[in-house]
């Protein structure tokens, strides 16, 4: 059975996860995890519909996408850790980490304390650089690790149980998105349309 059609955002993963299957997935949130700007997190998505229509193994998606989540911060907890901020604030830039977005981040992180390591991962910013801030920040290695582990186990849990259900039922839901497909694209226009004619109001008011 050939698989799915993915939707939206998530077609142009369609090859990777054709030819590289579970390699895909690993490698992807492997290295989104340590700074690298890769769709960590949408792979697994996709992954998880896959496996749904019967593509992939759900257990081999979860096991695989967690153990590459923990690895990964973990890489990034020796790379803050080891080179520091001096070295984050040189060599971020390639991976779109600029001194005023990890600023921004680490105080953040230093605010919340240990507990955001569980739930960065599911902020988009702070997902990328949780591992490394923690490195930086001097936070102890065990107390890391097991936030982190409590972290990637939620955060592969929910969307690779989700993606799974949806791509159980991938058939109809297609039909459903097809038959509504007119009037959600009226409805976005319509919103689309108040948020144009609510920002030219205030910005007459503010004249």
């Amino acid at each position: 059975m050939a698989p799915p059609p993915l939707p939206g955002p998530l077609a142009h993963l369609a090859p990777l996860l054709s030819h590289y299957g579970y390699w895909a997935v690993g490698v992807l949130v492997f290295v989104e995890d340590f700074g690298v700007p890769a769709p960590g997190e949408t792979i697994l998505i996709a992954a998880g519909v896959y496996a749904g229509a019967g593509q992939l193994n759900i257990v081999a998606v979860a096991a695989i996408a967690f153990a590459a989540a923990v690895i990964g911060d973990n890489v990034g907890y020796l790379i803050g850790r080891v080179g520091g901020r001096a070295f984050v604030h040189r060599c971020g830039r390639y991976v779109f980490l600029t001194p005023q977005r990890f600023h921004s981040a680490e105080e953040f992180f230093t605010r919340h304390g240990g507990k955001i390591v569980t739930v960065a991962r599911f902020v988009e910013g702070l997902r990328q650089a949780n591992g490394i801030i923690a490195g930086t920040t001097g936070m102890h290695w065990r107390r890391f690790l097991a936030f982190n582990a409590l972290g990637a186990a939620l955060w592969v849990g929910l969307w690779a149980t989700l993606a799974y259900v949806a791509g159980s039922h991938i058939t109809v839901i297609y039909e459903e998105i097809h038959r509504y497909q007119l009037y959600a694209l009226i409805a976005l226009g319509v919103l689309v349309a108040a948020f144009v004619v609510r920002h030219l109001l205030r910005r007459r008011r503010e004249r």
